[in-house]
């Protein structure tokens, strides 16, 4: 919906048009942009909140609130497109501001969610735009069709117009088998007239559709920790001194060289913003890497981890990183990362107030993943426990944040949760409330 944002035609994907329409299950019409010709038993609706059927074709004024509703009969990984009526794309689901875009069977999603640091605001032009919800079995490699650059919440879509993003995504769903994916399309129009309430003006990096909500940016400092001790666990030999030196930069090895994915996740993350100066050069730990930063303020002291094999690395901060640390400690005496979590995989959240009014942590892991409140402290989730809670919303869900670990009970992985528990029945997860 904004005009002046740059966008980058694939036409090396457009180039490959010929050979995926052999290869790819795959068929690209006009109104439902792609569909997947072969009868599956996976569905996805999709609808807005002026349209609670899906069916209709709402009209929005420019300034008005726009929602998305979303459900699977089918656990899926599900991706959220919208169409623009000039062509351009906006990704709408995934995004950095949510834990994950796993979705559980039968739990109806809403975006934005309640207490989300984000809002849908419609910005033009006016005429038709088009939502696609696309569900998979499988997660999506997406990297060529879009990519999140530094902080932005959003990511920027390298594509342009209907027919090149249904040419592209059918590239992605040829690996998948053919009854893997399935889509829907929510439509709507952007009519004459203004909203009563003025839309906010985009910040750099937005759509005209996609806005921050005012006041709240993409990466806000964590609530305030107690300053934590030093950690008394071993961990990978530093040959830095434990003050910062100033002469050592993010990234760099003894030997000068420097580690470019450090690099990289230094300026990604706004280093002197949010880790702080290095305390200590680049350093081996198991098969990869990593190097201590003094931290900022409420981050805490921090680390940036670098997976042997993987182009990026990511940060780990305060409480999330003392329970990393600890975790390491108890398994291996601090000689590689847990292997219950692994290497981190993703750049940390912060969470909002969730409807519990608890505002926490949440970091990602290869194996698992880390939630931290000040309220009930840090814990890790793994496995189909950590799925099932996420494919409902996670931390934003009814279920709220974790209040202890993961736990065996009468063999079987249990969670529990502030508004009720996930108890392993069969080999299956159950969701129970409280």
């Amino acid at each position: 919906m904004n005009p002046s944002k740059p966008v980058m035609t694939l036409t090396a994907l457009l180039g490959l048009a010929a050979s995926v329409a052999q290869a790819s299950p795959a068929k690209i019409t006009a109104q439902s942009i792609i569909v997947n010709p072969v009868e599956t038993k996976l569905n996805v609706e999709v609808w807005v909140n002026k349209d609670a059927t899906g069916k209709a074709n709402p009209t929005y004024r420019k300034g008005e609130q726009l929602s998305i509703g979303v459900k699977t009969n089918q656990d899926a990984y599900v991706y959220l497109f919208n169409v623009n009526a000039n062509g351009s794309i906006d990704l709408f689901f995934p995004n950095k501001f949510e834990e994950s875009n796993f979705m559980q069977a039968g739990v109806t999603r809403v975006f934005p969610t309640q207490n989300a640091k984000y809002s849908f605001t419609v910005g033009g032009p006016n005429g038709q735009d088009k939502v696609l919800a696309l569900a998979s079995t499988k997660e999506l490699n997406l990297d060529d069709i879009a990519r999140f650059a530094g902080d932005q919440g959003f990511a920027d879509v390298k594509v342009s117009g209907q027919e090149n993003l249904a040419r592209a995504l059918s590239i992605v769903v040829n690996p998948l088998p053919a009854d893997g994916w399935t889509t829907d399309v929510a439509l709507f129009k952007i009519g004459a007239g203004q909203a009563t309430t003025p839309a906010p003006k985009p910040k750099p990096g937005s759509t005209g559709t996609v806005t921050y909500t005012p006041g709240v940016g993409a990466q806000p400092a964590p609530a305030p920790t107690q300053p934590a001790p030093a950690p008394t666990q071993p961990t990978p030999t530093q040959p830095a001194p434990s003050q910062p030196n100033a002469q050592i930069k993010p990234g760099e090895r003894q030997d000068g060289t420097f580690d470019s994915a450090m690099v990289e996740a230094y300026d990604r993350l706004k280093g002197p913003e949010s880790l702080g100066t290095p305390t200590g050069y680049v350093t081996p730990w198991a098969d990869g890497w990593w190097q201590r930063f003094k931290g900022v303020a409420a981050y805490g002291d921090a680390v940036l981890v670098h997976a042997n094999g993987s182009s990026r690395s990511y940060a780990v901060h305060g409480r999330l990183l003392e329970r990393y640390l600890a975790l390491a400690k108890a398994e291996s005496n601090g000689a590689r990362p847990p292997s219950r979590l692994g290497w981190a995989a993703g750049d940390e959240k912060v969470i909002p107030k969730n409807p519990y009014g608890t505002p926490g942590l949440y970091g990602f892991f290869q194996n698992g993943a880390l939630y931290g409140t000040e309220k009930y402290g840090t814990f890790w989730l793994q496995g189909p426990v950590l799925k099932t809670y996420q494919g409902l919303g996670g931390s934003g869900s009814f279920l709220g944040f974790p209040t202890r670990d993961q736990y065996l009970l009468n063999g079987a992985w249990a969670a529990d949760f502030e508004g009720g528990s996930i108890r392993t029945v069969n080999g299956v997860p159950k969701v129970y409330r409280k």
